[in-house]
């Protein structure tokens, strides 16, 4: 929407340049001066352990460690992988490890300090004082599948490394939870049949190392959704079965005192390594074989190079985007008053540990990423998570809704990989099956093979007897909303990149595919409009008409889609998108004292849970808020919520920064920015709120708001600084749509320094002050 109306001043690239902005082509920082402003988010400890729920987490994107040290001296991570599914479909750790040092003499020195180091993405250990210090150095080199343990003394030190494994033998799951394990019908008493987890095998009789791998034998939850859910015949491979994930430890100098331990002798400096691998389908041969060659492979370049390599990688990642925050005049330094500090590096955190776990091969788990840690009272030891191994769109979405503006977009690429490469010819013929028509629509609960929890689809009787296809449960029945959301986010990501082939191969054919679906889905009323029945808001109005997230979702896209260059799209493209934009009914509004304000749909009734659904209009959608009309729509529906709540997966500073209620989004961010989980150490493990430690939504939520106190944008306007409040000053570096990157400095006030590239976008930039 190109007119704006906005309370407050408004000014022109222009006029900033000449009236507000002195000196304002003075040099910014430096990219090592970036990196040094970082390091005041460093995590530092004086102190071990008790156990992991006082760990570190550390990655490359596809593999992760819990990192901890304990009161005796031992090192311990877990180790996890975005892909290691077991055969009950729960995302398992890799495995567990110990390192002993000098364990035969134990005489190691006194424990230092244990720090993450964001600049490279290391978590650094040392005992003792400089002069006569250990030290350890721990990074997932960010280039190559492999873990590796740097050790640095003075004297020589020993070192044992021990494989902790827990899932030794078979047995039963002591309970489960809603999404934990969902393939086996209840009776009255429980579970009709037990839930088996099958155990780890150990690697015999290795030279110089010592390993371990999960073989799935048996795959739980595809064959059982598919034939309860009757797409038997157009399913995807099984992705469970004969799942092969591990790990190999080896050093040089290195023999294994037992199948489990693997002891270096005595010397000056180590380098442990920890090769991680998951194939599938494979044998454990083959993987073995596969395993093999990949160390091979990692060995053709030496350690300092992979070093340099793994450094540049996070430097480049620190140097493409940044937000840092600090009171007036303050320095910006960490005492537990300095609202500011916290924001700025829960904002910082929050961006590492995406970055560690967003370049596997399936998309960030909203509940617990691959950094959850053993809790004394949950079954399962590190592998248990609250909600389980599925995907919920509405939570998985909100890691990801800021990567575009800080540059990430290669992050991104697992997202939209797992929902149209994987699974949009499924969700296709699912359609067809299900409704006898064309397009596609995708569930708001998934596992990865497409299929929807058994206990969330319902037992109660054969699908080919059954009328009604869809799941059972009242929840997200009819919450389609999915496909437009993801479809909004393709788009951001083409308008912020342009890159033309992924409009072509995928936005463009994706978006066919969910107009389809709702152009074939619904009947329309006498006036030619759309009337959506049966449908619901999100999870929180279960019988509604015309429903605010799918309605304001159709609007947006369409809107969108028809700006695109028409050299880029084809005639019938355009009509098919004019034609059905014709058919949509109005926006819903509601009057509350003769005041208008957004609706959750059209008509709504049966309240169910505490979303805000009218909102999906301000955002993501972005049809109302600051440059557009009628914003105070926005905000009197804010404050006519059913339910006011924060965090989590709640998006409220989110929505009061696009409507430029800035104190409001200052206060929910700074709670937010403060939301640890109180049982851990680490101070971005957020939880476990509505779902698990550490909450992916609630940081993924964190990261978008305060980038929308700073810069928003709606088609070619780039609205600075829109919601900031003016006790902050602020340094940042952002991305924007048209390959567009923006540089900023504000203190007390002012703008002392800005850079706009290319700088053809300058007299597109509006400052709300």
């Amino acid at each position: 929407m190109e007119n704006f109306n906005y309370t407050g001043r408004e000014f022109s690239i222009i006029f900033l340049i000449i009236f507000l902005i002195p000196g304002c082509q003075q040099k910014l920082d430096q990219p090592t001066g970036v990196l040094n402003q970082l390091n005041k988010y460093n995590v530092v400890w004086d102190s071990p352990s008790k156990d992991c729920l006082g760990s570190m987490p550390l990655g490359n994107g596809d593999i992760g460690l819990n990192v901890w040290v304990e009161k005796s001296g031992d090192i311990c991570f877990y180790i996890s992988k975005t892909d290691s599914w077991g055969d009950n479909a729960r995302l398992l750790k890799v495995g567990k490890v110990r390192i002993k040092l000098n364990p035969e003499k134990d005489s190691l020195p006194a424990f230092n300090q244990q720090v993450l180091h964001l600049a490279d993405g290391s978590v650094k250990i040392q005992f003792g004082e400089d002069a006569e210090a250990v030290k350890v150095l721990l990074w997932v080199d960010a280039n190559h599948p492999v873990v590796n343990i740097d050790i640095d003394s003075k004297d020589k030190v020993g070192v044992v490394a021990i494989n902790e494994m827990w899932r030794n033998k078979e047995y039963p799951l002591e309970s489960i939870s809603h999404g934990d394990i969902m393939f086996h019908a209840l009776s009255e008493n429980g579970l009709k049949e037990p839930v088996i987890i099958e155990p780890d095998q150990i690697l015999k009789n290795q030279k110089n190392q010592i390993g371990w791998f999960h073989h799935n034998i048996k795959s739980i939850g595809p064959e059982i959704t598919a034939i309860h859910q009757g797409f038997d015949e157009i399913m995807i491979k099984d992705p469970l079965l004969h799942r092969t994930f591990g790990a190999i430890i080896e050093a040089e100098n290195a023999s294994p005192a037992n199948d489990k331990t693997l002891k270096l002798s005595n010397a000056k400096k180590h380098y442990l390594k920890v090769h991680v691998l998951t194939n599938q389908p494979s044998s454990p041969d083959e993987w073995l074989e596969d395993m093999e060659k990949s160390i091979a492979k990692t060995a053709q370049v030496n350690h300092d190079e992979r070093w340099r390599n793994h450094k540049k990688w996070w430097s480049e990642f620190w140097n493409r985007s940044w937000i840092h925050i600090s009171e007036n005049g303050e320095s910006g330094n960490s005492p537990a008053d300095d609202d500011a500090f916290f924001v700025s590096q829960g904002y910082s955190l929050q961006r590492f540990i995406s970055a560690c776990a967003a370049r596997g091969n399936y998309p960030i788990k909203f509940n617990g990423s691959i950094f959850t840690v053993a809790h004394p009272d949950k079954p399962g030891g590190a592998d248990y998570r609250r909600w389980g191994p599925a995907y919920w769109w509405q939570n998985t979405r909100l890691p990801y809704i800021s990567m575009c503006a800080s540059g990430d977009f290669e992050m991104m690429k697992p997202l939209f990989k797992f929902y149209l490469d994987d699974l949009s010819e499924f969700f296709r013929e699912r359609t067809e099956l299900y409704f006898g028509h064309e397009g596609l629509f995708i569930n708001e609960e998934i596992y990865i093979w497409g299929g929807v929890p058994m206990e969330t689809y319902g037992w109660d009787s054969n699908f080919q007897e059954r009328t009604d296809k869809l799941q059972t449960s009242g929840f997200h029945k009819y919450e389609w909303v999915s496909g437009l959301e993801l479809l909004h986010l393709m788009l951001d990501y083409y308008a912020y990149t342009e890159d033309q082939e992924f409009l072509s191969n995928r936005v463009l054919p994706f978006a066919h595919e969910v107009l389809t679906f709702f152009d074939r889905h619904y009947k329309t009323n006498q006036q030619g409009k759309l009337v959506m029945y049966p449908s619901q808001a999100l999870e929180t109005w279960w019988d509604c008409t015309n429903p605010m997230p799918e309605l304001a979702g159709l609007y947006a896209t369409l809107s969108r889609l028809s700006k695109i260059n028409s050299e880029l799209t084809s005639m019938d493209e355009r009509k098919f998108w004019n034609d059905l934009y014709s058919k949509l009914p109005e926006i819903p509004l509601r009057e509350v004292d003769d005041i208008k304000m957004l609706a959750p749909a059209e008509r709504y009734d049966v309240f169910m849970n505490v979303e805000s659904p009218e909102m999906y209009s301000v955002y993501p959608f972005r049809l109302y808020g600051i440059g557009n009309p009628n914003i105070a729509y926005g905000i009197e529906a804010m404050k006519n919520r059913s339910e006011f709540i924060s965090g989590g997966w709640n998006q409220e500073d989110i929505f009061y920064a696009y409507l430029g209620e800035t104190e409001k989004a200052k206060k929910v961010i700074v709670n937010r920015a403060r939301g640890k989980d109180a049982t851990v150490r680490f101070p971005a493990f957020w939880g476990p709120n509505f779902d698990w430690t550490p909450d992916q939504d609630h940081g993924g939520v964190l990261v978008k708001a305060v980038q929308s106190l700073v810069l928003q944008t709606d088609g070619d306007k780039i609205y600075l600084l829109p919601a900031w409040p003016k006790d902050w000053d602020v340094e940042f570096k952002l991305h924007a749509p048209k390959n567009t990157i923006i540089e900023v400095k504000y203190k007390n006030g002012k703008i002392s320094d800005l850079k706009v590239t290319p700088k053809e976008r300058e007299k597109d930039i509006v400052f709300k002050l």
